[in-house]
């Protein structure tokens, strides 16, 4: 016999372990209980303030929750402060329903793992499944239930600031991602005491802001959005991602918020969603200023009825739902099944049978900032860095050498851990500084200076100049670290000349004119246009902003004792006229010649990039034999093997990227002229060869046609491998259906 539910709930401030029944019964029992007023505030979401002297939640917010109008707190963790705040909710309510806390874990929780954006550079599925799910240990560890993460959004434009924080400008890689992350995040199963929910955003689009600049209208054909931009968060929902998160931009004029198509017919029933929809930060109110919604009422009306379930921060449902309601305007229905949604969430993170499980602070202590947390951000770290160039094969360094090691990076702490660094502390970080003299082990000699200011300060440019090239004619190599610090990439943080800041520049210029060898370490959250770090260094390593192992995993990487592998994820501009740019473009009527003047093409750059998708250098050389098919024909049913040899024909061990792409030569619409479609990370001995396949199905061939059916068509396709998507062999077959 089941027992009355009050027996169920939570009286005191020690959690009842009693197991509840099965949830349909009991979100039904409960939501019987529940009036309109006390189901509307499970759809309120506010936000903890964050200070120096730690976290802390506003008076009237505290009454909110005591009033039942609050479901769930942004931005509060730490086991000690959520547990006081889980308490109000479940001693001071009339129906003790717990809070649901979540927060911005992005690229680490305390432990700080490389920006998104620069793990994505790893191509190692597994290394950032294992990323997200230490993040995931760590925060749930401090009361954390909730992330705001995996971003998937397809970005194109490294104007965009949030760039960083996705997996660059490939849907087939991002999906592979996003898949990876959400089961990193989540685990098999919703509600693991290691584990938080993961939350899929922004959806959607919200990576293609016109102008590149954030919170800017999105307007796309549907085939674009259906193709390129919808598919990761398909494949994070499809991995069973618990929730979805909605972007601040409209797409085609109709604001994500209010997008009804979007939310309900594609989301729910075309792809089956099941969890809950929350918006960003005060979307619901910002409907008025997309000029969709006349007032807050009709804000809240739009949003609800396109099923938005959680309202972020806005604070417009439980001032004007229940009026909407009684004036026949919104359903209440509609409200019964956003309330379940939310209240499943928590039943599946038993809260219900312990409201307190994710808030205990001896279970954090050993959890946090822990052996294995530092371990694998050194190895994750070094794995995202990016070769770029290396001339006359300057890296990797000798330790017997004098170096000057300059720039405004050298002993920088906080711009290294990068943007949205959760509750990292950047003190913990480790310096480029500290890197480079511990990897030493006492060989050599090294001089610093600070050679420049992160941004220009009026002054102090020409004295710093000044020491940075008397300290560089000294030594037998210059390793200069310059980049954007943190600030200058992330959300709202859009720019129109992705550069090195100029009075950056302005040293690398002086130190190029001494003739010294010059190792330019990048420190970005973007693609930088490198047009002069590229004339003017002789090798370029790209390190993102890697996080608290930072300095450790760039010395790995300068010393050589790791051989780069890190591949780009998303396209370097020769120069901010190119933009956008990427790989996979479209045939034009009139493509590139250089003898004719009425063709695609600019007056004065080229159309190529400088360093295109794919691109990553190591301290040895691999070769490829031509692809090999299985068959010419491929028909339904059939599968068709690729194969390449793959050769480390250089001195060194080493990893390599394999990567395969197709392009189809003739179809009902323009196709891209080329996709990736696979690729396999190979070590290989110096020497060694090893084939690589993998195999291509209808599937893989497949695109929106003419009527915008999702199909394949019969013809002539290319197959192609290499190391990057500008190096290639290929081979041919033919598609009979």
């Amino acid at each position: 016999m089941i027992r009355p539910l009050i027996l169920f709930l939570f009286l005191t401030s020690f959690p009842v372990h009693a197991a509840v029944p099965k949830m349909d019964t009991f979100i039904t029992q409960l939501m019987a209980k529940m009036t309109l007023e006390e189901k509307i505030g499970q759809m309120e979401q506010y936000t903890a303030e964050m200070a120096v002297t730690g976290n802390s939640i506003k008076g009237d917010y505290r009454d909110e929750i005591i009033k039942g109008r609050v479901g769930s707190i942004l931005n509060a963790h730490g086991a000690k402060f959520t547990r006081e705040l889980q308490k109000i909710a479940v001693e001071n309510t009339r129906l003790k329903i717990p809070l649901i806390f979540g927060y911005d874990v992005i690229h680490g929780f305390k432990t700080i793992f490389p920006i998104p954006l620069g793990e994505s550079s790893s191509w190692d599925l597994k290394l950032m499944e294992k990323s997200a799910r230490l993040a995931a240990n760590e925060a749930a560890a401090e009361g954390v239930h909730w992330t705001f993460a995996p971003m998937v959004d397809i970005a194109r434009d490294p104007r965009w600031g949030r760039i960083a924080e996705g997996a660059g400008e490939d849907p087939w890689l991002g999906s592979r991602i996003a898949e990876a992350r959400v089961r990193g995040f989540q685990g098999d199963v919703p509600g693991a005491q290691d584990r938080v929910l993961a939350c899929v955003k922004h959806f959607a689009a919200y990576g293609a802001p016109i102008a590149g600049r954030d919170y800017n209208s999105v307007d796309m054909s549907e085939r674009e959005l259906r193709e390129t931009y919808l598919p990761p968060y398909a494949a994070a929902i499809n991995a069973g991602a618990a929730t979805v998160m909605t972007s601040f931009n409209d797409i085609a004029g109709v604001p994500s918020t209010a997008n009804e198509w979007l939310l309900t017919d594609l989301l729910r029933r075309q792809w089956k969603f099941k969890g809950f929809v929350v918006t960003d930060y005060t979307a619901v109110n910002e409907l008025i200023q997309h000029g969709v919604a006349a007032d807050e009422k009709q804000a809240t009306q739009l949003a609800v009825r396109a099923g938005v379930d959680l309202e972020m921060q806005g604070g417009l449902f439980t001032k004007n739902v229940p009026a909407l309601i009684k004036e026949h305007k919104l359903n209440r229905a509609l409200i019964d099944k956003s309330v379940r949604r939310i209240l499943e969430a928590k039943y599946k993170l038993g809260l219900f049978n312990d409201p307190y499980r994710f808030s205990d602070e001896q279970r954090a202590q050993p959890i946090v900032m822990a052996r294995d947390k530092m371990e694998h951000a050194r190895e994750v770290a070094r794995r995202s860095i990016v070769l770029l160039k290396n001339s006359r094969s300057l890296l990797p360094l000798k330790r017997a050498s004098t170096i000057a090691l300059i720039g405004p990076f050298v002993d920088n702490q906080r711009d290294v851990i990068g943007n949205w660094s959760a509750a990292g502390d950047w003190k913990k970080a480790v310096s480029l500084a500290v890197g480079i003299n511990a990897a030493r082990a006492g060989q050599g000699k090294i001089v610093t200076a600070q050679g420049a200011e992160l941004v220009d300060s009026k002054g102090s440019t020409d004295a710093l100049i000044n020491e940075a090239v008397t300290k560089a004619k000294n030594a037998d190599v210059v390793v200069l670290a310059l980049g954007e610090p943190e600030w200058m990439s992330g959300e709202a943080a859009s720019r129109t000349r992705v550069r090195v800041p100029e009075n950056q520049q302005a040293l690398l210029r002086a130190l190029h004119a001494t003739g010294k060898p010059i190792v330019l370490v990048l420190f970005n959250g973007r693609p930088l246009a490198l047009e002069l770090e590229n004339e003017m260094a002789d090798a370029i390593v790209e390190t993102w902003f890697l996080g608290t192992q930072s300095g450790h995993a760039i010395a790995d990487v300068l010393f050589g004792d790791y051989n780069p592998a890190g591949k780009l994820t998303v396209t370097f501009p020769v120069n901010e006229g190119q933009i956008p740019i990427y790989y996979a473009t479209k045939l034009t009527g009139r493509p590139f010649n250089a003898k004719s003047k009425y063709t695609s093409k600019y007056l004065d750059a080229s159309n190529e990039p400088l360093f295109p998708f794919g691109w990553g250098l190591s301290y040895t050389n691999f070769t490829y034999s031509s692809v090999q098919l299985s068959r010419d024909r491929l028909r339904p049913g059939q599968k068709l093997k690729v194969s390449v040899t793959v050769t480390n024909s250089g001195a060194r061990d080493g990893e390599e990227t394999v990567q395969f792409y197709i392009h189809d030569l003739v179809a009902s619409v323009s196709r891209p002229v080329k996709q990736l479609r696979s690729f396999a990370k190979i070590f290989l001995k110096k020497g060694e060869s090893r084939e690589v396949a993998f195999e291509l199905s209808l599937e893989d061939l497949k695109f929106y046609n003419q009527a915008m059916k999702w199909t394949t068509e019969p013809g002539r396709f290319k197959v192609m491998a290499g190391g990057n998507s500008r190096d290639l062999k290929e081979a041919s077959f033919t598609l009979i259906n």
